[in-house]
């Protein structure tokens, strides 16, 4: 069993997108109660991403390079939710 976090598992993947400055922060507390929350942890993430891989695209087609390198972790893990902010870097 892969005992790293989803926060680890996240990074691991982005690594690919070279970012500049990648910061992924735990919302899972603020969810109590709502569809998803498992009562464990990482369950709900919000992920900030700066990349001069995202140069010249709109943010739908940024959160889709994002989201397609983390399609596995929908099915792999307890990942319910994850919000994003896609930046270049001169942004």
């Amino acid at each position: 069993m892969d005992m790293a976090s989803n926060i680890e598992k996240i990074k691991e993947k982005l690594a690919v997108l070279s970012p500049i400055f990648l910061d992924i922060r735990d919302d899972t507390s603020r969810h109590h109660g709502h569809a998803g929350h498992s009562g464990g942890a990482e369950t709900h993430l919000h992920a900030v991403i700066v990349s001069a891989s995202f140069e010249g695209k709109n943010r739908l087609a940024r959160q889709r390079m994002v989201m397609e390198l983390l399609k596995p972790l929908w099915t792999e893990s307890n990942l319910h939710a994850l919000s994003l902010e896609t930046k270049a870097p001169a942004e």
